[in-house]
């Protein structure tokens, strides 16, 4: 099974990008989105059909033309889970799930550290995410949670560490709750496979940093520790160039 996870940072605006082309070429079997910025009734939802992706599903926020995840199958899921139970996550349409006989797949956005107020609200859903999780992994053990944490985990996966340290993103307490969630029993799927430095999948739109590669990696692949046999591969798609974040693929085979 290939999954493709991928902040789109507005379906709209990345379908007139050519998202759509670009999808068929890439040929996953789920695909993850994140920050679809719009509900389901304002999409062309028959043209992501065309492209091959008849079950969609979407999970919007209450706030108009902003945050949103999806999640976009070629076969239809035994399962859809919207949301995770807890209304203050869930106003922001946050978290997605969709559960096939060997896995189950989650699209997750995770808030940003944008002003004080915002850092204490992202550290606050953190923590309640992982206590969601360590419950949801009784009943779903091979779950792999795909999507934008906004985070960065190691000073390799960030082309100025130094500067960065009291940005959020790469604060220490961020850095600390990534490392925790991963021992809580995940895979860093991309790392499991790549320990090269300078592979990003957000850029800022400012300072030509896409072209000039000063990027932070804090888009994740996350496949739970009982389905570490099955992981073929893992790879960020940098070509992709339809928002301010690129695409990132694991593949699992059974």
């Amino acid at each position: 099974m290939k999954i493709i996870s991928y902040n789109v940072n507005g379906i709209r605006a990345a379908i007139r990008k050519g998202f759509l082309d670009w999808i068929k070429s890439a040929n996953p079997d789920v695909i993850c989105i994140q920050e679809t910025k719009a509900m389901k009734e304002q999409v062309d939802t028959d043209a992501i059909s065309e492209a091959g992706y008849p079950y969609q599903y979407w999970y919007s926020a209450q706030k108009k033309g902003y945050s949103g995840v999806a999640i976009f199958s070629k076969t239809e899921p035994n399962n859809v889970a919207y949301g995770t139970g807890v209304d203050y996550m869930d106003h922001e349409g946050r978290n997605i799930r969709v559960d096939f006989d060997d896995l189950s797949v989650m699209s997750l956005y995770l808030p940003s550290g944008t002003n004080i107020a915002r850092l204490e609200h992202k550290l606050g859903y953190m923590d309640d995410f992982q206590i969601y999780i360590n419950q949801l992994k009784q009943e779903i053990p091979n779950l792999v949670i795909c999507g934008d944490y906004n985070i960065c985990h190691e000073a390799v996966d960030i082309h100025d560490p130094v500067r960065n340290k009291n940005v959020s993103g790469f604060l220490p307490v961020e850095r600390e709750w990534i490392g925790n969630f991963m021992d809580s029993g995940f895979i860093d799927s991309f790392r499991h496979f790549n320990k090269e430095p300078h592979n990003y999948t957000w850029w800022s739109y400012r300072a030509n940093a896409r072209n000039n590669n000063k990027g932070w990696r804090i888009d994740y692949n996350m496949v739970a520790r009982p389905l570490q046999e099955n992981l073929k591969r893992a790879v960020i798609l940098p070509e992709a160039k339809h928002s301010d974040h690129c695409p990132l693929l694991v593949e699992l085979e059974f």
